[in-house]
């Protein structure tokens, strides 16, 4: 058991394989009414990815963000040189495959056109409203958090002052996407439409 728990990429392996037999099993008894289909599988993967990166998002803003001033200078590096980069590695990949399995099952459930427009019922828009949403937020973590942040857990090369002037850009862009993140989420959740 050591060896599974120990290892981050066979638990995942694991969990992968435990999770398609739950869907073969389940596919075939019409009671669980959860056949697979691409839709479904979309939606599996969309929530995955996205709980990752909402979860990123969260530890970071209330977390790692709030903390760091109180960590003591020489513990710093640990956090900017190991646990930072991790962090945002996962955080902005999640973040796209988040948007592009959301993209996806708005065209295989054939409302993507709705959505985007608001020209269809309420939960289309609701739907339409979040996905604008993640798109700001999906675009804030790649275009403004992740350059700034290269910049600042020393990636890419930047002199003190422009560490210092990413900083401020980062915790803006960060900040409103957790301030975003909330009306997106309940967006998704209210949403509720089959694929």
């Amino acid at each position: 058991m050591a060896k599974l728990f120990g290892n981050l990429n066979l638990v995942v392996a694991v969990g992968l394989v435990f999770a398609i037999i739950v869907m073969v099993v389940f596919a075939g008894d019409p009671s669980a009414n959860a056949p697979i289909s691409a839709g479904r599988v979309l939606i599996w993967m969309h929530v995955f990815f996205g709980i990752l990166w909402i979860g990123l998002l969260y530890y970071l803003n209330f977390v790692q963000v709030p903390t760091m001033p109180k960590v003591p200078a020489e513990l710093k590096a640990g956090v900017t040189g190991y646990i930072a980069p991790n962090v945002f590695f996962f955080f902005r990949w999640s973040a796209l495959f988040t948007v592009l399995t959301g993209l996806s099952i708005a065209i295989v459930g054939h409302f993507a056109h709705e959505a985007f427009t608001f020209s269809g019922a309420g939960q289309t828009n609701l739907i339409g409203l979040g996905m604008y949403l993640a798109l700001i937020m999906a675009a804030n973590v790649w275009f403004i958090i992740w350059p700034a942040q290269k910049k600042i857990l020393g990636i890419v090369e930047a002199t003190a002052e422009e560490k210092a002037a990413a900083a401020p850009r980062a915790l803006i862009a960060s900040r409103t996407n957790l301030l975003l993140s909330l009306p997106m989420l309940y967006c998704m959740v209210s949403a509720n439409i089959p694929v």
